[in-house]
């Protein structure tokens, strides 16, 4: 399929162009409601000067002479307001306004993370300060930890707020948190916070951690839920708690998906449409069951297909340029073929970056400091998972090369010849920056003219913050050595003639090799959960849901490792747009903590 000549590029090209500009549309389509809804950016200042920034949903009808009813609107950690967005369209579309924000150290929040309370009573104030906003009238949600980033706002301003929601989550106490100062939250009890609605699904992965109960299904008995809804009985979804008039209204609702899986989820979005009409309604009839945030995520997900997709076509037609033609060589005969030997070290290639994965995103995690310009904690967990995977793999290849490989020119058939003077590599160089480069360009079209990104669910490419710029460089460097080293293993060591002669081939065979492993990972950890409403090591939950997003990304990283090298024999193009996509991918998509 990409395999055609200039002419067939450039109709690729234009078909990616479509999906991004026509998804960039769907997906604000989708996001106002049909224009039904204004979606602002706003910065506001947090607490110490900390700039804030989130979305605000205003829907028609509403303004300073006619305020409606608000909602602040709060995502998880190593989440951006985006993934609230299918909560705060509904919202907005039955009458409030809703402020999407950014947690401190998150998206475009000003760092560090957990800082401020997480940034949630700033928040709840800057809601307030909104003209359009009926401040009689304001509830209060967060997904997961920006649980408790509402938590802390209730307590800092217990009436500024008439009804709170948990998606996924629960009040304080916070486990493993008692040492950040400002990431503390009061403990909830059957009063408080005020009318608590509590969306926890049935297969949530952070049981243990939200209501300290062994699964999922065992959270209604928990003595945490049980206190926090005043009954010594294990509660119930068919009934509502206390009273709302008295603040002391509490209702439990279980949809059949997962923690992260509450984002996409429309029982969990019905579910916290109907807790607001039941506690701070409004006079829209809509009901919970009538959505269309789902158009934003169809859009969003082919912008970001159209994102891929581009990087084909302009890649290859930026390599038929005779200034660029020195990054381009023959194919070289491959060096091994398919049998028992062959099967053994792909078996090995697949295994090893499973089995390192846990041991490397625990000790990045938990054991390296952020500091700068390693900023950002899961990040480091990531990248020293690829230092090790580096490692070993260049070991490996090392000692297959000298055991049956050590003749010829083993530079050529690994795709690690620099041409003249390095000019392959600095060619290379070239076209990734401008493929790559182009791709955040239309980026920046989209979020000006459409303020979407592209994404789909967690998994999704963003513009930079300016303090993201530190650790993308400090993470380039890592990549560029990880994927030059998977490029040297995919297409050296394990290339056969049947993945020479066919990039169809080659592609899917690489794919498996490269992401196979992480399927493999992820089912060992979810097919328990989804049997017995536990993950297999649930104390790992959160890189659990972490490696979720290693399949679709390392899939798409083996694809265009593949492709650039059937159109150049070398390594290094693949590698070097591999490198700058997944930097540009884990810093502008995760938490930056202690930027100092």
């Amino acid at each position: 399929m990409l395999d055609g000549g200039a002419d067939r590029s450039a109709v690729l090209l234009g078909v990616a162009l479509v999906l991004i500009l026509g998804g960039g549309a769907l997906g604000w389509w989708g996001n106002t409601a049909g224009g039904q809804v204004e979606v602002r950016d706003v910065q506001f200042e947090g607490t110490n000067g900390t700039a804030m920034a989130g979305h605000l949903y205003v829907p028609q009808g509403a303004s300073a002479e006619d305020p409606a009813p608000g909602v602040l609107a709060v995502h998880g950690y190593i989440n951006t307001k985006q993934v609230q967005a299918p909560f705060a369209t509904e919202y907005a579309r039955r009458g409030y306004v809703v402020l999407a924000m950014d947690q401190t150290g998150h998206g475009y929040s000003e760092p560090p993370a957990f800082s401020n309370a997480f940034g949630g009573p700033d928040g709840l104030a800057y809601l307030h300060s909104r003209a359009v906003v009926d401040n009689d009238s304001v509830a209060i949600t967060g997904h997961s930890m920006g649980g408790w980033a509402i938590t802390a706002a209730a307590g800092v301003h217990p009436r500024k707020y008439s009804a709170s929601l948990y998606q996924g989550s629960a009040p304080g106490p916070i486990p493993g948190f008692s040492a950040i100062p400002d990431a503390t939250a009061p403990n909830g009890s059957a009063t408080y916070p005020r009318n608590m609605g509590v969306v926890f699904s049935e297969y949530d992965e952070f049981h243990w951690l939200m209501w300290g109960a062994e699964t999922a299904a065992a959270a209604p008995n928990s003595e945490k839920m049980r206190g926090q809804f005043g009954t010594d009985e294990p509660v119930s979804t068919d009934r509502v708690y206390g009273d709302v008039s008295a603040g002391s209204a509490r209702k439990l609702y279980t949809p059949a998906t997962t923690h992260p899986g509450d984002h996409i989820s429309a029982a969990a979005v019905a579910d916290s449409v109907d807790w607001l009409g039941r506690t701070v309604p409004t006079d829209t009839q809509l009901a919970p069951s009538n959505q269309l945030w789902y158009l934003k995520e169809i859009g969003t997900f082919l912008a970001l297909l159209g994102a891929v997709l581009f990087v084909f076509p302009a890649g290859k037609l930026l390599l038929g340029r005779d200034a660029l033609a020195g990054a381009v060589a023959d194919v070289g005969a491959p060096v091994t073929e398919k049998g028992m030997g062959w099967y053994g070290n792909a078996l090995l290639a697949a295994l090893v970056p499973i089995l390192t994965y846990y041991p490397a995103m625990v000790i990045g995690d938990n054991a390296v400091p952020a500091t700068p310009p390693f900023t950002q904690q899961i990040t480091n967990g990531v990248l020293l998972w690829a230092l090790v995977n580096t490692v070993v793999a260049a070991l490996l290849v090392g000692i297959w090369h000298y055991r049956r490989d050590s003749g010829g020119d083993a530079l050529a058939r690994y795709g690690l010849d620099t041409g003249d003077g390095y000019g392959a590599v600095t060619r290379a160089a070239a076209v990734a920056l401008a493929v790559v480069g182009s791709l955040y360009l239309l980026l920046v079209v989209v979020d000006a003219a459409f303020n979407v990104d592209f994404r789909i669910w967690f998994i999704a490419l963003k513009l930079l913050a300016p303090w993201h710029v530190l650790p993308f460089l400090a993470a380039l460097p890592v990549l560029t050595a990880f994927t030059v080293v998977l490029g040297v293993l995919l297409h050296g060591r394990l290339r056969t003639g049947a993945t020479t002669d066919s990039l169809r081939r080659a592609m899917a065979t690489n794919t498996l090799l490269v992401a196979g492993g992480f399927v493999l990972l992820v089912a060992v950890q979810y097919v328990p959960l989804f049997t017995g409403n536990a993950l297999l090591l649930p104390q790992l939950a959160l890189y659990a849901i972490v490696s979720l997003s290693f399949v679709p990304v390392l899939a798409a990283v083996a694809v265009i490792s593949t492709y650039f090298y059937h159109r150049t024999g070398r390594v290094w193009t693949g590698a070097f747009v591999n490198a700058l996509l997944l930097a540009w991918f884990l810093v502008a998509g995760t938490a930056t903590h202690a930027v100092l």
